[in-house]
């Protein structure tokens, strides 16, 4: 259905591996499979260090700090150096992964040179600005996002939610992609005595696991609830947190009794997922969830909002536990349910292994390369 010839697709992004996140982390496995299918892969993207240097495959241009993300640049407008780029050797397509100025400068410099356009809608920017005080200027963000994503070919979505959501405000050209997780690396073999014991973790008691960023607009005060709730029955459960943020060090004041392990990665990550027995996870301003679908992989129950990964990938009673959006108490309530049971517990994390075997990184880059040529084939 789809020509084979090998295609040129420059991605403009923020964020990209070595940086830790999940759109870094997307971006870096949708580049890795496009390349090894053949394509030729360009990188644009804010300058991280001095010791950046252009290159055949990476552009790296001037940013700016991004408040409270430490490590992580702004991309500052780049229109006229993309245009001299592009115009003496353009990509078949111009892939557009964030929002920001250069973001926009590229859809600007593309369009100006007829190279056709897609866009990825990763994170829900205009929900996050509620949670930094800014919550007057969500109408605003929302329309800029929109706006961009107007002026492409095709908006590439993680879930089919948030494609009805976009569609429902008008957006043209939406297209589920997906996402997939590393059933190789994430895994319940990788359970480790030495880590639990460096917790200070008995078997008999459960070990509740949170991954990401500690940040306002994750909703991590209900998980502190919901743990209190969890130690009034087990006085030895553990809280352990895996990430960094803005919010990391009033946690660690207010919970010296909990276990911050910072930043971890690659087998080191996926053994803090597999030595634990409960993966709490409130967040409603995902536009997927990476670590929801690395939780699962890894043989641990997940209790989450009917939202984003989770709302796609748990079936409530099955392989984890939902919650309607906003219902705290009985998040709380299911939290401790769940604490308790320690068979269900571990019925439940074999059924979420199971499910998340079918759900390959492969299978990502074949449906972005068809989004892609569909994209090619419009006028």
């Amino acid at each position: 259905m789809y020509a084979s010839k090998p295609l040129d697709i420059a991605f403009v992004t923020e964020t990209f591996p070595p940086e830790i996140n999940g759109v870094a982390m997307t971006i870096g496995r949708l580049v890795g499979g496009l390349r090894e299918r053949g394509h030729r892969i360009r990188i644009v993207r804010p300058r991280q260090g001095h010791a950046d240097v252009d290159s055949e495959h990476e552009l790296a241009l001037p940013g700016f700090p991004l408040p409270g993300y430490p490590g992580l640049r702004f991309g500052l407008p780049a229109g006229r150096r993309l245009r001299r780029e592009w115009h003496q050797r353009g990509p078949d397509l111009v892939h557009v992964v964030t929002e920001g100025p250069l973001g926009w400068s590229a859809v600007n410099a593309a369009r100006h040179l007829g190279i056709p356009v897609t866009s990825g809608f990763h994170t829900n920017f205009d929900r996050y600005s509620v949670h930094y005080g800014l919550g007057w200027m969500r109408p605003a963000v929302a329309a800029y996002l929109r706006t961009l994503h107007r002026r492409t070919r095709a908006t590439m979505v993680p879930t089919a939610a948030l494609a009805a959501d976009l569609a429902g405000e008008g957006l043209a050209g939406v297209r589920v992609v997906g996402r997939g997780v590393d059933t190789l690396l994430f895994d319940p073999e990788r359970r480790s005595a030495a880590l639990r014991a460096r917790w200070a973790a008995p078997e008999a008691a459960p070990v509740c696991l949170y991954v990401g960023r500690l940040a306002p607009e994750k909703n991590l005060q209900l998980i502190e609830r919901a743990f209190a709730a969890i130690r009034q029955q087990h006085p030895l459960a553990t809280m352990v947190w895996v990430g960094d943020g803005p919010a990391a060090k009033q946690l660690a004041i207010d919970h010296p009794d909990h276990h911050f392990a910072g930043m971890r990665t690659g087998a080191d990550l996926a053994a803090h997922y597999a030595s634990a027995d409960l993966f709490l996870f409130p967040s409603l301003t995902e536009t997927y969830g990476n670590v929801v679908a690395e939780a699962m992989a890894s043989g641990l129950p997940v209790l989450a909002y009917r939202s984003a990964a989770a709302a796609e990938l748990i079936v409530d009673g099955e392989n984890g536990r939902l919650v309607p959006p906003g219902d705290e108490a009985g998040y709380i309530d299911i939290a401790a349910g769940m604490a308790a049971a320690t068979l269900n517990r571990e019925r439940l994390g074999v059924a979420a292994r199971q499910a998340m075997l079918p759900h390959r990184w492969s299978a990502v880059v074949e449906r972005f390369e068809m989004v892609v040529r569909e994209a090619l084939g419009k006028n």
